[in-house]
């Protein structure tokens, strides 16, 4: 059976919103690498300087690079998702054009589908919103050094 003109409109149609959700997956996939890389490039550094440290700056190293080999495996672990959430939406929009060139009825497996994309787009979502905690809570900054650097900018500025 071969499908008219309007049936493959229709299905195009459809199959717009999956490919805007792949878009968006996509963004989302080169933000998670370029946090990922900025990680690995910290750790590089981090790991040079272990050697080299001793007593409380060794311990703040170590500190840092555990934090950054947690973050690590959360910003991987999006991406996973992430890359799922593209392969499900794909599979989705073949779904939708074997429908339309077969007539088989794939409505309810193409609905699974959808839903499948968007947990995993949620999920992986998740997983960046918790890195970019970790993120923050790795570099704060103790307020000791704040409030010394806060009247030191302070005196400079009734000068």
């Amino acid at each position: 059976m071969t499908p008219d003109a309007s049936a493959i409109a229709q299905t195009i149609q459809l199959s717009v919103t999956p490919v805007f959700l792949l878009v968006a997956t996509g963004s989302l996939l080169n933000v998670l690498a370029g946090r990922l890389s900025r990680v690995v490039d910290r750790s590089r550094v981090l790991m040079a300087r272990w050697p080299e440290t001793e007593g409380e700056e060794h311990g703040r190293v170590v500190a840092e690079l555990r934090a950054a080999d947690r973050r690590m495996r959360v910003i991987n672990n999006s991406i996973l998702a992430a890359v799922a959430c593209g392969i499900v939406v794909c599979l989705l929009v073949a779904l939708l054009f074997t429908q339309a060139f077969t007539g088989l009825n794939l409505g309810v497996a193409a609905s699974w589908a959808f839903a499948l994309a968007m947990l995993l787009l949620l999920v992986s979502l998740l997983l960046f919103l918790l890195e970019v905690r970790l993120a923050i809570r790795a570099i704060q900054v103790p307020m000791d050094l704040l409030e010394g650097e806060d009247m030191g900018w302070r005196q400079q500025q009734r000068r």
